[in-house]
């Protein structure tokens, strides 16, 4: 029975890899974003967007937001958009925790107000690659709510935040 178990939660893990990598590779014309333009004055940052994160931090706040031991209201700046359902936090750690997952971010990179890191997802000892988004919301790197929601889904959690 726990093999069937786990297995779904791979098979449901690979599946959300596989999504989301996918959508990172879309080719939606109709958002493309026109070329910088070239000035002499030099361009001023988004005030509200926050440095680049390394990988320790990203990892710092990885490990932060999925142990279910730290309080949740240590948790709420690290997901975007759960203001709906502030436990959200508290039920992926749980998640996590129950079905054996490591995330271990080992590559970071920015693409303006968003960042991808890579990282190692481990489940129950198996080690695949997975692109964690970051966005930046209200001067901070958040994990990218969909990513979060298709974590706590395939974990066999759900959320009102992520209807």
């Amino acid at each position: 029975m726990m093999f069937r178990r786990t297995a779904r939660v791979a098979i449901a893990g690979m599946a959300v890899v596989a999504a989301l990598g996918l959508s990172a590779c879309s080719d939606d014309k109709g958002t493309a974003k026109p070329a910088p333009k070239t000035t002499t004055a030099a361009q001023a940052p988004a005030s509200d967007l926050p440095a680049v994160p390394t990988v320790e931090q990203l990892n710092a706040q990885l490990s932060t937001a999925l142990d279910p031991t730290v309080p949740n209201d240590q948790k709420l700046d690290f997901v975007q958009g759960i203001e709906a359902d502030p436990e959200l936090p508290n039920r992926l750690a749980q998640a996590v925790q129950e079905n054996n997952v490591t995330v271990v971010v080992t590559k970071v990179t920015s693409f303006g107000e968003s960042v991808t890191a890579n990282a190692d997802f481990g489940l129950n000892g198996q080690v695949n690659p997975v692109d964690v988004p970051f966005v930046a919301d209200a001067g901070k790197w958040k994990v990218q709510k969909v990513w979060a929601c298709g974590m706590l889904t395939n974990l066999g959690q759900t959320s009102v935040a992520c209807a």
